[in-house]
């Protein structure tokens, strides 16, 4: 789920928001498969993670956040199921928000940055045994 322009690197930022809150790339993206799948075990196995830890990052955020941003239903007869709440999906959307402001601010640097680097190493074409 890059936001980058293609010809930038990958800007992936963790924002630190209070004593052991924070949001980065990998919340934001078991939030955006919560909300796709409904479940957060199927969003935790789109994501090769097991299903504790997937609870285990829902339960972080929920606990860091005045509101909770993900609910959850047990299983059962009727099925169960997670959702986002008003809260989950403004803090995804606040989070995707300051990247692209990041990323934009920073293209310069990024363009500067990735100049820097050494050129990529291309393999000869061993078609002719040399």
């Amino acid at each position: 789920m890059a936001t980058s322009p293609p010809d930038l690197p990958d800007l992936r930022l963790r924002i630190l928001l209070g004593e052991g809150v924070m949001v980065g790339p990998g919340k934001a993206e078991l939030l955006d498969r919560i909300r796709d799948c409904g479940s957060i075990s199927a969003a935790g196995r789109a994501m090769g993670m097991s299903y504790k830890r997937a609870w285990s990052l829902v339960d972080e955020m929920n606990g860091g956040f005045a509101e909770p941003l993900v609910v959850s239903a047990r299983g059962g007869p009727g099925g169960g199921g997670a959702s986002l709440t008003a809260t989950g999906v403004a803090v995804l959307a606040h989070y995707r928000a300051v990247v692209a402001a990041a990323s934009t601010a920073g293209a310069a640097d990024l363009r500067a940055l990735q100049g820097l680097m050494r050129p990529a190493v291309v393999p000869d074409d061993m078609s002719d045994g040399k």
